[in-house]
């Protein structure tokens, strides 16, 4: 079953933040990830909530998902977005009719 990752950042450092970008691509071949959304433009339809900037990382599995992020290929990245940024980050699992 497909799994997500859906995160909500709030950069506090842009120009670090930009070399956490170039990072994270390479980190997902190897958990067969990829993304989905990576910080286009949102509109709220409801409610109060206007992030900043929204990511959506789709893998095969929850399995997978986890694995990326507490994997050694994406440590690095990882590091230099939790000092560049506030993150919000879920898992979830997808569904196939």
């Amino acid at each position: 079953m497909p799994a997500y990752i859906i995160a909500e950042v709030s950069i506090h450092n842009p120009a670090e933040y930009e070399d956490y970008k170039k990072l994270t691509p390479g980190s997902l071949k190897n958990f067969q990830g990829k993304f989905i959304v990576r910080g286009a433009k949102t509109e709220c339809l409801e409610g109060d909530w206007n992030p900043e900037r929204i990511v959506v990382l789709e893998f095969p599995s929850v399995a997978l998902a986890k694995a990326w992020w507490a994997s050694e290929e994406y440590a690095i990245a990882k590091a230099l977005r939790q000092r560049t940024a506030h993150t919000k980050m879920i898992v979830i699992e997808g569904y196939l009719p």
